[in-house]
Formats: structure tokens, C-alpha cells, sequence
């Protein structure tokens, strides 16, 4: 297996030197290059053409987000933000709209622990097999404007989309595709506490519908889309009512909120939820998903040419709960299909 090259982008050299060690733990990755700053930077994506580059947001001369904006533009390159500045919800977004692969909050007193950043490696060898294409604003390919949908008519089903890496950007071009009229929608992406409420905010200034974080009791209605708060999980509850219930219960499947405790509330419905799973690294939703089918639920997930991470919708896809795999560009329409009133796909 050939390593994956990484430049470390840092204006700590402790820091640079942390990241190091943490990253060639796992062999099949290596740090061939490091920078003290954006300017140094440049200078060593020239020269060691990395495959993923590491980037910090605060630092001398220019900061990570400028840089990470001409780098977008120039030479596209997978980048992971890794910075204090990211556990800030507003600055996490404007990196993951700008390009970024994903962030990763730098803990207090790394130094202190045995393993500060524990996923790293395995976010890193992701980052690597982003395709190209993919990379940067827009990279997702044309959407269509909010609200052109305007024929669609809400029958009973309610809609759940869940998300991971990559998630940022086929959200804002699913959603933007939704009419006002849109199904009840619940989404879970993997997200910290405090970046959640930011997003919805950023997603319903882009869609006709009214999109709004998830709070206990709301109820699912027509032309609402609710997103999980970044530290509970996100079901829905009721039958003849149905509303959104949160659960600060453990994480599943390693994450809090969890695509499978979302898509496993709905089977509840059977018939009447539909199921999306989009981009994401791992596996969660592939057992919630399934679950939903079993039930009678339908189905449907991105497919590898579009997801930024082909892991979430490939191990649902493998594990037999999606129905149909399908370009981004094809899902707003494949989703208001299922959950339309007198639906011809059932």
C-alpha cells in the first residue's frame, strides 16, 4: 500500500511535530512536508505535491481559511482543518463551504493526552480518495433553485436524510431542491454541539422550506425540515401526531446524533417514512436503514460518483437497505417522488 502524503500546515512547531507522531502511527500514512505558515505552505505543495494537507486557521501572514480559498481555486487538494478556531460553528462552515474535506478541533492540552487526535489517520486516508472534482465551492456540480418543485403535493409520509463527511455541501443542494410544500424532514449529519444551529440557520436562507435545528415536542408538518442538534439524537415520535423527540442517550455507532437511532425511529412508521442516506465516512445508518426498509419504508442513497465519501451510503447499499443508488442532482426529485400524495412509486 502506497502511504498517503501529507503536508502539516501549523505555525507551532509542537504542534507540527504532535500531528506527526500521531499520523505515522498508522502506516499508511506520512507526512512528507510541514509549514509554518499559508506562504511556506504554497512553496511545499509545490514541491511535494501532497496527496491531503493539514491545515490550522490562525497564523502569521495569512490565515488557514484565505489560504484554503486559493488553494480551492489553484489546485484542488483535500483538506482537513485542524484548529481551535473550528470548534466555533461559523468558522467550521465557512471552511467546509470553501472546500474543506472536514475539521477537526484541536483538544485543550493535547500534550497531555495519550492520543489527542484518534481518528486522524483514518480521516486523513479518506481525505485521500475525495475525488478531485468534488473539491471546492460548487464542486458538487449545478442545483437546482429552491422551490421549483411547485407542482408537489404532501401526502403522509415523513421524510429522514442522514449525513457525514461531505454532508455540508449535497445538503444545501438537496434541500435547495425542495419546494415550500416539502415533506416533514429530519436530518441528522454528524456534527459537533454549537455548529448545528449555525447550519440550519445557513441551510434556510438557501431552501423555500422553513429549516430550523430540532427541538423536543416540534411538530412535523409540511414545509418544515428539522435538524439534529450537534449533542442529541434526533427521533421521531407519535403516530396520528407526529413530532420530534430528542435523545441524550449514549452515542450509536459511534456518533451523537446518529443516522441509525433516526432512520430506526421511522421504521416505527413503516409505509409511511422514507429514507435518504448521503455521503459519510463509516457506517452509520446502514442498520437503521435497513430496518426502515424491513418495515415497508423506501429507501434511497447517494451513489460512489458523487459522495464526496463513498462510506455510509456503500455500507447501506452492501447491507441491502437502499432501494436505489442515484446521483445527487437526482435525489430532491426521487425524494418528493416517494413521498408525494398518490405517489406512482408507491
Amino acid at each position: 500500500m502506497v502511504p498517503v502524503r501529507v503536508l502539516v500546515v501549523d505555525d507551532s512547531r509542537a504542534m507540527r511535530a504532535l500531528l506527526r507522531a500521531c499520523l505515522e502511527r498508522d502506516p499508511g500514512v506520512r507526512v512528507v512536508a510541514e509549514a509554518g505558515d499559508p506562504h511556506e505552505a504554497r512553496a511545499a505543495v509545490k514541491a511535494a505535491a501532497p496527496d491531503v494537507i493539514l491545515l490550522d486557521v490562525n497564523m502569521p501572514r495569512m490565515d488557514g481559511l484565505a489560504f484554503l480559498e486559493r488553494l480551492m481555486r489553484l489546485r484542488p487538494t483535500p483538506v482537513i482543518m485542524v484548529s481551535t478556531a473550528v470548534g466555533d460553528g461559523a468558522t467550521a462552515l465557512a471552511a467546509l463551504e470553501l472546500g474543506a474535506f472536514d475539521c477537526v478541533p484541536k483538544p485543550a492540552h493535547p500534550e497531555a493526552r495519550h492520543d489527542p487526535f484518534p481518528d486522524l489517520a483514518a480521516r486523513v486516508r479518506a481525505a485521500a480518495l475525495a475525488p478531485i472534482g468534488a473539491l471546492g465551492p460548487g464542486g458538487l456540480g449545478p442545483h437546482r433553485p429552491p422551490g421549483q418543485a411547485s407542482d408537489y403535493r404532501p401526502g403522509r409520509r415523513v421524510l429522514g436524510i442522514g449525513a457525514s463527511t461531505g454532508g455540508v455541501e449535497a445538503l444545501l443542494r438537496l434541500l435547495a431542491g425542495f419546494p415550500a410544500t416539502c415533506p416533514p424532514t429530519v436530518v441528522t449529519q454528524h456534527m459537533p454541539p454549537g455548529f448545528t444551529e449555525r447550519f440550519a440557520r445557513r441551510l434556510d436562507a438557501h431552501c423555500a422550506a422553513e429549516v430550523r435545528e430540532a427541538t423536543a415536542g416540534a411538530p412535523l408538518v409540511p414545509g418544515r425540515i428539522y435538524l439534529a442538534p450537534g449533542d442529541a439524537h434526533l427521533e421521531v415520535a407519535g403516530r396520528a401526531r407526529r413530532v420530534c423527540h430528542l435523545n441524550d442517550g449514549p452515542s450509536d455507532s459511534g456518533h451523537r446524533p446518529s443516522c441509525d437511532v433516526m432512520f430506526a425511529s421511522l421504521a416505527r412508521l413503516g409505509s409511511e417514512a422514507v429514507g435518504v442516506i448521503l455521503t459519510g465516512m463509516g457506517r452509520d445508518g446502514a442498520a437503521g436503514l435497513l430496518a426502515l426498509r424491513a418495515a415497508g419504508g423506501r429507501t434511497l442513497g447517494q451513489d460512489a460518483a458523487t459522495s464526496l465519501v463513498y462510506g455510509m451510503p456503500r455500507a447501506a447499499f452492501e447491507a441491502g437497505a437502499v432501494e436505489r443508488q442515484l446521483a445527487l442532482a437526482a435525489l430532491p426529485a426521487a425524494a418528493l417522488a416517494l413521498c408525494a400524495a398518490q405517489s406512482p412509486d408507491g
